[in-house]
């Protein structure tokens, strides 16, 4: 098959990540992450029970994710950081508003920014009891996490925003994930240079304004690409 062959959206939903890899981008325990795509078997006493997965993984049989599964990953890891309850209750959340829009993937979707968040948070407080205020600070945090996934105009998830950088530094410090570019690996957005080449010569010794020159990048792009790859490695 020829290089034109495949569309944008192809290279979205392509298997392209090992969970191992998209935990390391995501900062989750790969044991979560498999259970959340692979699903999980355990015992209640004698009884053998299967925790069911939450995303449906590109291609189960060798365990890897497409793009759109990490944007997935990343909206579903905000909720379950900032609020830590049972994944049954997001879960059940998420059906209610799959029904609702017919849709396999609602976390994916640029619908779920607007009126879907909406419900979710509802479908969220009638499941676990929280206080008007707990429902309306997730649905501030549910968008702030949505914002970090641009979609085109279609509504499909085509860049997620890895590592911002700080708000007062430009745009171009953005550590993103691009399935068009460097087979979807960190890059620096508008830029296009791999985080792990430009951390791998800060650590062979080259400075912050020598990488700034070579590739034609503002210092805090740079600074912004080294403490991506560093925390990736804490």
């Amino acid at each position: 098959m020829g290089k034109m062959a495949f569309t944008e959206r192809d290279l979205r939903e392509m298997p392209a990540y090992g969970i191992p890899e998209a935990a390391g981008y995501l900062r989750l325990p790969v044991s979560t992450l498999r259970a959340w795509l692979l699903g999980q078997r355990y015992r209640v006493g004698s009884a053998p029970k299967f925790f069911r997965p939450v995303i449906e993984i590109a291609d189960a049989k060798h365990r890897q994710m497409s793009f759109i599964n990490l944007a997935e990953a990343f909206v579903l890891a905000g909720i379950r950081r900032e609020h830590g309850v049972p994944l049954q209750h997001v879960r059940k959340a998420l059906d209610y508003v799959r029904k609702l829009f017919r849709s396999r993937r609602p976390l994916a979707e640029e619908r779920f920014e607007t009126d879907g968040v909406h419900l979710f948070v509802r479908r969220f407080g009638e499941l676990v009891g929280v206080s008007q205020d707990g429902q309306m600070l997730m649905e501030s945090m549910l968008r702030e996490r949505l914002a970090l996934v641009k979609h085109d105009p279609k509504g499909i998830p085509e860049k997620l925003v890895l590592f911002p950088a700080p708000k007062d530094k430009k745009q171009s410090a953005d550590v993103v994930i691009d399935p068009r570019l460097s087979f979807g690996r960190p890059v620096l957005d508008g830029l296009g240079v791999r985080t792990s080449i430009l951390f791998e010569r800060f650590m062979a010794g080259d400075d912050v304004p020598d990488l700034a020159r070579d590739y034609d990048a503002p210092p805090e792009a740079i600074q912004n690409a080294i403490r991506c790859e560093l925390r990736a490695a804490a």
